[in-house]
């Protein structure tokens, strides 16, 4: 009998000896797991870091070579938009300057019936809108926007006939027209970035010429700058080049050809 018990007792002995040992077991392999797991995760967010671009100027951290790639190509073509902005809203076009060859523009219907270059559309709506809006109770027109070869033709030729009427010789008559009318080839109507405007009186255009700017439009032919665009004095004739431009020539006074003029030395 005491054999059988000290047996049993040993059985017994090692039973709890085992129970006893298992928490520790327990919790020594938890640990492990768990220091594994963070050596895993320091390898891999030192991996992620190695494809960060580290650049001084980057105002944003933590930019990726994705997001890198994606916003030089936004810029890029921001800066082509831009490009291509200057060259068609400061073309230059007057007596001295023919139309440039292959020059493109989509045309948009104006109230009225008018067409003009569909860039130009928005801002001059609005400017129209705000002359409404500040003195007269109905929208300045349109009266001519773009121009086809043909019709600053019969413009042209109408007010040939016109002098000629009035007793001036052909050669004559050809200079007083050219004052009024530009050539064929040679008149911003036919690229489409300019308008002549009529209101209810005569009030509109001195509202334009302090106004017009703040929308991208000049007074484009003062009566002071006859000697340099080449044109009497129009004040119903405005021209689109952009808010910017338009805003730093009505501060200095300028016209268009002695902007191009300042910019280009």
């Amino acid at each position: 009998m005491n054999e059988r018990n000290d047996k049993q007792y040993e059985r017994y002995r090692r039973l709890r000896k085992r129970k006893t040992n298992r928490p520790i077991i327990l919790i020594l392999t938890f640990s492990i797991i768990m220091i594994a797991i963070a050596i895993l995760g320091s390898l891999l967010l030192k991996g992620s870091e190695e494809h960060v671009i580290l650049n001084p100027t980057d105002t944003q951290p933590g930019l990726t070579l994705d997001d890198d790639i994606s916003s030089g190509i936004e810029e890029s073509g921001k800066q082509q938009s831009s490009t291509d902005d200057t060259e068609w809203n400061l073309t230059l076009v007057n007596k001295w300057n023919p139309i440039p060859d292959n020059y493109e523009i989509n045309l948009v219907e104006v109230p009225g019936g008018e067409k003009v270059d569909e860039r130009i559309y928005e801002p001059l709506m609005e400017m129209l809108e705000a002359a409404k809006k500040e003195n007269w109770d109905q929208l300045p027109k349109v009266v001519s926007g773009y121009r086809t070869q043909e019709k600053q033709q019969k413009f042209y030729d109408e007010k040939i006939a016109e002098y000629k009427q009035q007793g001036y010789s052909e050669n004559e008559a050809v200079e007083q027209a050219k004052q009024w009318v530009a050539v064929p080839g040679y008149s911003e109507h036919q690229i489409g970035i300019a308008v002549d405007i009529n209101g209810a009186t005569y009030d509109l255009y001195f509202w334009l010429q302090e106004n017009s700017y703040k929308y991208g439009f000049i007074f484009r032919y003062p009566a002071g700058k006859t000697d340099v665009t080449g044109t009497a004095e129009e004040v119903w004739h405005y021209r689109y080049v952009g808010v910017e431009v338009a805003t730093e020539m009505y501060e200095q006074g300028l016209c268009l050809e002695e902007y191009l003029d300042r910019i280009e030395k």
